[in-house]
C-alpha cells in the first residue's frame, strides 16, 4: 500500500474515533447532567418537574459544558502519553514509568498484617462491631430452626452458627458477636492484602502501595462494612476478587487458564459471589455471555466450564441447602419493589382516579394499613405485609393493575422508581431514608448512611470512646449539612459518575480489555435501581473496586510496548 493511501487510511481511522468520542463524551454529558437536575429536584420536591423551564435550560447547559469538557480531558489525557502535558500542568507518562522496585516475597503478609492492624483499633472502639441489618434476624433463624430464602442462607449459617456456638461456650453474645466480626474481618483484608500485592506486581510503588493500603484500612466506608455483620462486607470483597482475576483473563488468557489454581479460584469465587447476595448470581449470568464473545478464541478450551460451571453450582447449593433446612419459600415483594411502590404512589397522591374496583384490587395485595404508611424513599414498611399467597395464586390481575395504572400516571411511575434509587447516581444526596424510623438504641434524624447499631441481643460495650463518637457522626449525624464537600468523597452517586467517565472513555478508545473486569460490577449495580431504597451498603464494591479503577491492565506492558492510547 502507497504511503498517499496509508494517510488516508489513517486520516478516516481518526476521524471515525473522534466522532465515536464525540458521542460518548456526549452521552456522559447527557447522562451527568441529567442525574444532576433530576437528582437536585427529587432531593428538594420529591419528584422531577419536567415543565420547568429554568431546570431545562440548567440541563441542557450542563450537558452542553459536560459534553465539550469530557471531549477536551480524554483527548488531553490520550495526548499526554505521547509527551504533552495533561492539561498543561504534568506528563502522566512519568506516572507510569517502570521503577524498578521488587516485590518482596513476604508482601501479601506484611500488607495483610497493617490492614489487619489500621482495622483494629475501630473494632476496640466500636466493640463487639456492628451487628446490624437484619443481623437479630438471622441469628433468630439459626436459634429456631426457622429459615427462609429471604437472606442468603450460606451467610445466615456462617453468621449464626458462629454466634451461636461461641455464645454456647461462653454464655456471652458479645463474644460471639466478636468472634464473627472478627473471622470476617481477616477475610476481608486478606482480599484487600492480595489486591494491594497484584497492583504491586503490576508496576505501582511502595509509595503507591502506602496510599491504598491507608485507602482500605482507614477509609470510614470500607471499615464500616469490614466490622458489619451484614453480607455486603464480603459480598463485595468477593466482588473485588473477581475483578483482579477477570484484569488477570484478559491481559493473559492463555497463560490464566493453564493455571490450574487460578481456574480453580473462579469457579470458588464466582460461586461465593451470589451466595451472600442474591442479585450477584443475576448480574452474573449476564455477564457470561459477554465473557464468551470476548474470549471467543477460547471456546474450546477450559473456559467455557470455568465460567458456567458457578452457575451450576450455585443452584445446586441453593437448592441443597433450602430443602435441609426447610425453608418456608420465597418472598415475591422482593422482587416486586418498584411496581408495588408505584402503585402504593397512585394511591397515596392520586387516589381519587382510580375506581373501586382497581382500590379493591390493590388492597388485595398490600392491606390499607401498610399503604397507608408509604414514604418515597423506602418501600419497608409498605411491602413488608404483601400478600404472597395472593400472588402466587393471581399474579395476571396484580400485573393487569399495574399496566391499568402505569397508563394513568406514568410519571408518578417515574418518580416512584426514581426516589427509590436516585441516591445511587446523585452525587449531592442525603442518604437518610430512614428519618424518623426508631431502631433499637435510637432514631434515625440527621442521616442513616450506616445502621450503625448493635442490635439486641449484643451490646455497644466501647474501649475507645472517641472512635465510636466519631463512626457514630459518619453514620447517622450531620456531616452532610455540615461539611457538603467532604460529604461527597461518601458519595455512591459521585464513585457512579467516576465509573461512568472512565469506562465511557475506555470504550471511545476502543479499549474493550479493560471494560470487561468491570461488567459484573456494573451489572450489579443496575440491579440495585430495582432495589427497596438507596444505601451504601448496596454498592459497597463501588469503594473496594476504585484502586482496580486507576491500575486497570498491565501499565508497564503499555509502557514497554508504547501503547499510550489505550491507557
Amino acid at each position: 500500500m502507497e504511503k498517499s493511501e496509508l494517510g488516508k487510511l489513517s486520516v478516516n481511522t481518526n476521524n471515525k474515533s473522534s466522532k465515536i468520542a464525540w458521542l460518548l463524551s456526549g452521552l456522559f454529558g447527557v447522562l451527568s447532567a441529567i442525574f444532576i437536575v433530576w437528582g437536585y429536584q427529587l432531593e428538594k420536591a420529591d419528584c422531577i418537574n419536567l415543565s420547568d423551564q429554568n431546570s431545562l435550560l440548567v440541563l441542557v447547559l450542563m450537558i452542553l459544558v459536560f459534553t465539550i469538557d469530557t471531549k477536551h480531558i480524554w483527548d488531553n489525557y490520550t495526548q499526554s502519553f505521547h509527551g504533552r502535558k495533561f492539561m498543561g500542568t504534568f506528563r502522566l507518562e512519568n506516572y507510569f514509568k517502570k521503577v524498578e522496585d521488587p516485590v518482596r516475597k513476604n508482601d501479601f503478609w506484611i500488607n495483610w498484617a497493617v490492614l489487619v492492624a489500621l482495622t483494629l483499633p475501630v473494632l476496640l472502639g466500636v466493640f463487639p462491631g456492628f451487628f446490624v441489618y437484619d443481623a437479630q434476624d438471622e441469628l433468630m433463624e439459626v436459634i429456631t430452626r426457622s429459615f427462609t430464602t429471604h437472606h442468603p442462607l450460606l451467610h445466615v449459617l456462617f453468621l449464626g452458627g458462629t454466634i451461636a456456638l461461641v455464645h454456647k461456650f461462653t454464655g456471652s453474645w458479645n463474644a460471639g458477636i466478636a468472634t464473627y466480626i472478627i473471622i470476617q474481618m481477616l477475610i476481608i483484608t486478606a482480599v484487600f492484602a492480595y489486591v494491594i500485592t497484584y497492583m504491586r506486581k503490576k508496576g505501582v510503588s511502595r509509595k503507591g502501595k502506602i496510599v491504598w493500603i491507608l485507602y482500605y484500612g482507614l477509609f470510614p466506608t470500607i471499615v464500616m462494612f469490614t466490622l458489619c455483620s451484614c453480607k455486603d462486607g464480603l459480598f463485595s470483597a468477593l466482588m473485588v476478587l473477581l475483578t483482579v482475576y477477570l484484569i488477570q483473563m484478559t491481559e493473559d488468557i492463555e497463560g490464566f487458564l493453564g493455571d490450574k489454581r487460578k481456574v480453580a479460584a473462579v469457579i470458588f469465587v464466582a460461586t461465593l459471589l451470589p451466595c451472600f447476595r442474591h442479585n450477584g448470581f443475576y448480574a452474573y449470568l449476564v455477564f457470561v455471555p459477554f465473557a464468551l464473545v470476548y474470549f471467543r478464541k477460547q471456546l474450546k478450551s477450559v473456559l467455557v466450564p470455568m465460567l458456567v460451571l458457578p452457575i451450576v453450582l450455585y443452584l445446586i447449593i441453593s437448592t441443597v441447602l433450602s430443602a435441609a433446612l426447610g425453608c418456608q419459600g420465597t418472598h415475591n415483594q422482593e422482587k416486586l419493589t418498584v411496581p408495588i411502590m408505584q402503585m402504593a404512589r397512585v394511591y397515596t397522591y392520586d387516589r381519587d382516579s382510580m375506581t373501586q374496583d382497581e382500590i379493591d384490587t390493590l388492597k388485595e395485595y398490600i392491606p390499607e394499613t401498610n399503604l397507608d404508611l408509604y414514604t418515597p424513599r423506602v418501600s419497608d414498611l409498605v411491602k413488608v405485609a404483601f400478600n404472597n399467597d395472593k400472588y402466587d395464586k393471581d399474579s395476571h390481575s396484580f400485573w393487569k393493575l399495574w399496566f391499568s395504572l402505569l397508563k394513568k400516571h406514568p410519571m408518578t411511575y417515574l418518580n416512584s422508581w426514581m426516589l427509590t434509587s436516585y441516591g445511587y447516581w446523585y452525587p449531592a444526596a442525603n442518604i437518610n431514608v430512614y428519618k424518623e424510623t426508631t431502631v433499637f438504641t435510637f432514631t434515625y434524624e440527621k442521616s442513616s448512611y450506616f445502621g450503625y447499631e448493635v442490635e439486641q441481643p449484643g451490646e455497644r460495650t466501647s474501649l475507645i470512646p472517641a472512635i465510636d463518637e466519631l463512626y457514630r457522626y459518619l453514620s447517622i449525624g450531620s456531616l452532610h449539612e455540615d461539611n457538603r464537600v467532604l460529604s461527597l468523597l461518601f458519595s455512591p452517586g459521585l464513585l457512579f459518575i467516576v465509573y461512568l467517565f472512565a469506562v465511557l472513555y475506555r470504550l471511545s478508545q476502543g479499549n474493550f480489555k479493560r471494560v470487561l473486569p468491570f461488567v459484573p460490577l456494573c451489572l450489579t449495580w443496575l440491579t440495585v435501581l430495582l432495589g427497596p431504597t438507596y444505601l451504601p451498603r448496596y454498592v459497597l464494591y463501588l469503594w473496594t473496586c476504585l484502586p482496580l479503577l486507576a491500575v486497570t491492565g498491565s501499565v508497564t506492558d503499555l509502557i514497554k510496548n508504547n501503547r499510550y492510547d489505550n491507557i
